[in-house]
This record gives C-alpha cells, sequence and structure tokens, in this order.
C-alpha cells in the first residue's frame, strides 16, 4: 500500500538525520495516514479512505467529502479521490434526474 494520501496527493519525502558531530544519514518523513471513513450524503453511505491528518482538517474546513471533491479542480486531485468524485457525480445527476421539475 502507497504511502501517500488519497485526498491531498502528500508522500514521502526524504531528508538526512544530522547527529550532534555533524554525520548525515538518509532518512524520510512519512505523511501522517489515517485510515478513516466519510460519510457521502449523495452516494448515501460510508466511504473508507487512507488519508492525512491534514486532509482530514482540509475536508472539514469545506463542509464534508461531497462538497471538497465538487468544488475541488481534478487537476488537484489524486486518481483515487477522481474515482470517488466520479460516483458522486454519477449519484447525483441521477438523483437529479429521478426528482421531478415542479412547474
Amino acid at each position: 500500500m502507497a504511502r501517500r494520501c488519497g485526498i491531498t496527493g502528500k508522500g514521502v519525502l526524504t531528508g538526512n538525520n544530522v547527529s550532534h558531530a555533524n554525520n548525515k544519514s538518509r532518512r524520510r518523513f512519512l505523511p501522517n495516514l489515517q485510515e478513516t471513513s466519510f460519510f457521502s450524503d449523495v452516494l448515501g453511505t460510508s466511504v473508507q479512505i487512507r488519508i492525512s491528518t491534514n486532509g482530514i482538517r482540509t475536508v472539514e474546513h469545506n463542509g464534508g467529502l461531497d462538497s471538497f471533491l465538487l468544488g475541488t479542480p481534478n487537476r488537484n486531485l489524486p486518481p483515487e479521490a477522481l474515482t470517488l468524485k466520479r460516483r458522486i457525480q454519477k449519484a447525483q445527476e441521477k438523483k437529479a434526474a429521478a426528482t421531478p421539475v415542479a412547474a
């Protein structure tokens, strides 16, 4: 499983451990990933996603999973989030088509 956020696309960064004697050795900075589930109002179900804590804050700040994905341009989303966005858009179109238009 990749160490990459499913919403923001944050991944592993690399750098150096620097000792007191100024010896340098390579290290990895891992993102703080959490397995969380968000409720999608449009889909009517919970969606489980591996997301960074910063991504969780971003989604909550934007009013939930549906509004975050629909309001974010496709070029800013990783492939996992794009498939979820397409599912939400399809369900939203189906719901709009099923609702009769008032005259």
